[in-house]
């Protein structure tokens, strides 16, 4: 017995969802990470080991419960991403200063290195990303995201 026919699919599907800005600007987020992601895979890292490696590099030493705060990371999730950097000898785990109970988290100079090649690498593929917009259109459109996403920056 023959299937009856579909009705036949229009070009652009959901237009309702498509011309929502929160769909374009998830489309347009999930585009990002993924440029990102790949550009990282390139050096051997993850999304989060990134973020973690910047945020120990600026806040270093920092306790790992701090760390876990400062980058929104449940601290179970923090511990293996730390460990997979301490592992590789991208950051070292020391008992805190202020309080020997807790560890606090420094970059290795190879920590280091390895995160200037990522910062370069994740400029490069936010670049593509923003490659259709003029230099004046990327700054507004900047701009326009930090006022939309209550940041300063």
């Amino acid at each position: 017995m023959a299937e009856a026919p579909r009705p036949a699919l229009r070009t652009a599907p959901l237009p309702e969802i498509r011309s929502l800005p929160s769909w374009l600007l998830g489309r347009a987020a999930a585009r990002g990470r993924a440029l990102v992601a790949d550009a990282l895979a390139v050096e051997g890292l993850k999304m989060w080991h990134h973020v973690v490696l910047s945020a120990v590099r600026d806040l270093a030493p920092v306790a790992q419960a701090d760390l876990g705060r400062g980058v929104g990371l449940d601290l179970k999730d923090l511990v293996g991403v730390l460990n997979d950097l301490q592992s590789a000898g991208l950051v070292v785990r020391e008992p805190d200063a202020k309080d020997r109970r807790k560890n606090a988290v420094s970059l290795t100079a190879e920590g280091a290195r390895l995160l200037k090649r990522c910062e370069k690498a994740a400029r490069a593929a936010n670049e593509e990303l923003l490659a259709p917009l003029s230099a004046a259109e990327r700054d507004q459109f900047m701009g326009l995201l930090i006022r939309i996403s209550g940041t300063d920056g």
